[in-house]
């Protein structure tokens, strides 16, 4: 430290081009910061879902449940395995340590399912193993609005609005809440069936054999190979009512005579409502580790364009916007972290009684936080709320130094009458172990919190 000062002080150029090499390699990486509310958190946790419709929750359980649980309970590193059985499904959830890789996690409850695949009910879904991302959380909450019907207004926000949206840099995925798809309806009449002496699943079997397009093979022609593809797929309500489900002699019965066709819609499963009116949301979620803001910022730039696109009568709201806490957080904690800085000089002024060493010592605080950017940079931080509130932490133990090394070359010049840059040099010196013994000190109490 000794000899930093002296070189510094014999050479103001070098230390002035110092200090302006790290001012600008802390804006460099300033400019290359996220900005988030709290750090990513990549939490090895893991759940496996498995459907199969129609089955209770003991079914569930016996068939399912503890089939998948005796499979993943030899995977190293498990804290807790949880799971629950319910109509129709089952959800294994797996508790790993932080230690262990969240990827590493996945894969091997993958390969220790597969291992027990054939022995699953076939009847039931592939398990399906996800890994839990807390910040995958939706970041936007759009609303889309008119008096259309609700199935025109789904899928016209599905295919035109949705897909616009998630092809962004950092966009996971955009999903439809409250919306309705167009579904072809088969209501069957009991008395009708009875009276042809057909059942729902003669209905079934023929609408699945004669709604269907299956390859027909290939046409050689010289040169050149055509594929052909026998289309059988019904296009049409009445297209569907026309399908034979039986030929009883001349006659054949027609899906038409046992049931009622509907060109309808899905059963809704979500509602989405605005100040009271219904609605259609897209939430937005973001991909894993990406910038909350810059995400926000991207689809609003997108959301202006698709406005212009918009049919007449339709409109776009955000109604919760996710990057707001983070803006007004982040902003509210550099308001604090200058104004910290602001009344530390304020403070070096009234003891010192002189404005120079206030200046001088105050330089400390910006170069060394700025300086920091570049390292948070290079470690891969974000700025957010733990971030910025341990920056300001910084700034006392930074002005700290400043002030005692200062208020020495201060009591060098006046007490002993030494001039300025031999007094900086001799005062440095004088209490440089003892600024560097307290330093390391500060920095001992902290370290811990780096490993957390």
């Amino acid at each position: 430290m000794q000899w930093l000062a002296r070189v510094c002080v014999r050479r103001p150029v070098f230390a002035a081009v110092l200090m302006l090499l790290i001012v600008v390699v802390g804006i460099a990486g300033y400019t290359r910061l996220g900005l988030d509310q709290f750090p990513d958190i990549d939490a090895p946790m893991i759940t496996v879902t498995t459907r199969m419709a129609g089955s209770g929750p003991e079914e569930i359980e016996t068939d399912i449940t503890e089939k998948i649980e005796a499979a993943v309970s030899t995977i190293s590193g498990i804290n807790n395995l949880s799971s629950t059985s319910a109509n129709g499904i089952s959800i294994v959830s797996i508790d790993f340590s932080l230690e262990k890789n969240g990827d590493v996690a996945a894969e091997e409850v993958r390969d220790h399912i597969n291992r027990i695949r054939n022995q699953l009910p076939k009847d039931a879904d592939s398990p399906e193993v996800q890994k839990m991302d807390p910040s995958s959380s939706p970041v936007l909450y759009i609303a889309v609005r008119t008096d259309r019907a609700l199935v025109e207004v789904t899928e016209y926000a599905d295919k035109h609005i949705r897909r616009r949206l998630e092809n962004l840099l950092g966009v996971g995925q955009v999903n439809v809440v409250g919306g309705r798809e167009r579904q072809i309806n088969v209501w069957l009449d009991p008395e009708a069936l009875r009276a042809y002496g057909l059942t729902a699943t003669d209905v079934k079997a023929a609408v699945a054999a004669q709604n269907l397009s299956v390859p027909g093979g290939t046409v050689e022609s010289g040169p050149v190979d055509y594929t052909l593809r026998v289309r059988g797929r019904v296009e049409s309500p009445e297209a569907l009512g026309a399908v034979v489900v039986r030929q009883q002699g001349s006659h054949a019965i027609r899906v038409s005579d046992v049931a009622r066709v509907e060109d309808g819609a899905t059963d809704s499963s979500t509602i989405a409502t605005v100040n009271g009116e219904s609605a259609i949301l897209l939430t937005v979620r973001k991909q894993s580790g990406s910038n909350t803001v810059e995400v926000v910022d991207a689809v609003f730039e997108r959301l202006d364009e698709v406005r212009k696109d918009l049919p007449a009568g339709w409109s776009l709201e955000v109604v919760r916007d996710a990057s707001g806490l983070i803006r007004t957080s982040v902003s509210s904690v550099q308001e604090h972290l200058i104004l910290g800085a602001l009344l530390a000089s304020l403070v070096v002024v009234l003891f010192l009684g002189n404005v120079r060493s206030a200046i001088v010592s105050a330089l400390a605080i910006p170069i060394s936080l700025i300086g920091t950017f570049a390292l948070m940079w290079a470690a891969g931080f974000t700025l957010n709320m733990i971030t910025l509130l341990a920056l300001a932490l910084a700034v006392g133990i930074v002005i700290d130094d400043a002030i005692i090394v200062l208020e020495n070359i201060f009591r060098f010049v006046n007490e002993k009458g030494m001039k300025p840059f031999p007094a900086a040099v001799a005062a440095t010196k004088d209490i440089g172990l003892a600024v560097l013994a307290t330093t390391f000190s500060l920095m001992a109490v902290f370290l811990p919190v780096a490993f957390m």
